[in-house]
């Protein structure tokens, strides 16, 4: 193998290395698709790295925009922290949640309009300092963008209950509902007037979140085929019940039985004994 041959499958290697470094350091984690309630919020989590390591919160810039569009101008950006280089009909409406110095580039939109399908793309600049001055170190995440599916209609709440109550014993139902809003999460109520609820938020990714609300209460008889509804509302003021019938299993009642049976045995034995007693002295 001839000097010039070797030297270019060095040369090979080393870009083949470079290229892998390089596209190695520029990273983000974007959830790809998210059902995104209109009136309501939706939050998109994201995190990235970059070629600078570790830099203070004010070394960097961030910026989502349109993919396809040309990032930092004027129209093209749902959130810039220029506002004036945010497009009309987003100012106001989008924040970022994470904080930029650890990575974390998660944001925000509230109110969900129906045109705010994306999809969006993050961009992180680098730059000298306080005065914003930009470097070369910049990239747009446009292989790792956001997708928002509108939905209008808000999703019903999903009931776990057992089949049939007994009176007299506790009774509980647990009411859930998705949604994509952690910092509005909906608000779960019952048509019931008890107060033994608890109530638990979970995230369970991929930009969903779970409300849960668990009903305690001890079912009577006069409960037998009542419904009950519980009733998700959302932020924005959509609203979405789900009900279910409740069966009660009575306990049988024998008092009518052995109350009657207790008093003829007790006044037998009340009679009868002396009378046996007297009999017996008499013989």
């Amino acid at each position: 193998m001839d000097k010039e041959t070797k030297f270019m499958i060095t040369y090979l290697l080393f870009a083949v290395i470079c290229s892998s470094v390089s596209s190695d350091e520029w990273k983000a984690t974007v959830v790809k698709s998210i059902d995104a309630l209109v009136t309501s919020c939706v939050v998109v989590p994201c995190s990235f790295s970059h070629t600078g390591g570790n830099k203070p919160r004010s070394r960097l810039r961030a910026m989502w925009h349109d993919k396809g569009k040309t990032p930092d101008t004027k129209g093209n950006n749902i959130y810039h922290e220029d506002y004036t280089l945010i497009k009309d009909n987003f100012k106001g409406r989008t924040k970022m949640l994470g904080e930029l110095g650890q990575n974390n580039c998660t944001l925000e939109i509230t109110p969900v309009r129906d045109h705010d399908n994306g999809p969006f793309c993050f961009r992180v600049e680098l730059v000298r300092g306080e005065g914003n001055e930009p470097t070369k170190d910049m990239f747009s995440f446009v292989e790792d963008c956001v997708e928002l599916n509108m939905i209008s209609k808000p999703p019903k709440p999903t009931l776990i209950q057992p089949k049939t109550a007994t009176q007299g014993e506790p009774y509980t139902v647990t009411c859930s509902v998705i949604h994509t809003c952690p910092n509005h999460v909906p608000k779960l109520t019952w048509n019931l007037d008890i107060t033994n609820i608890i109530v638990h938020h979970k995230d369970i990714k991929q930009g969903n979140w779970e409300t849960q609300s668990i009903l305690t209460f001890i079912p009577e008889e006069k409960d037998d085929n009542r419904e009950i509804t519980c009733t998700a509302e959302f932020n924005g003021g959509l609203k979405s019940p789900e009900t279910f019938t409740l069966h009660v299993k009575r306990i049988e009642n024998y008092n009518h039985i052995i109350i009657p049976a207790v008093v003829g045995i007790g006044t037998a034995l009340l009679f009868g004994i002396p009378c046996i007693l007297m009999a017996n002295k008499y013989k």
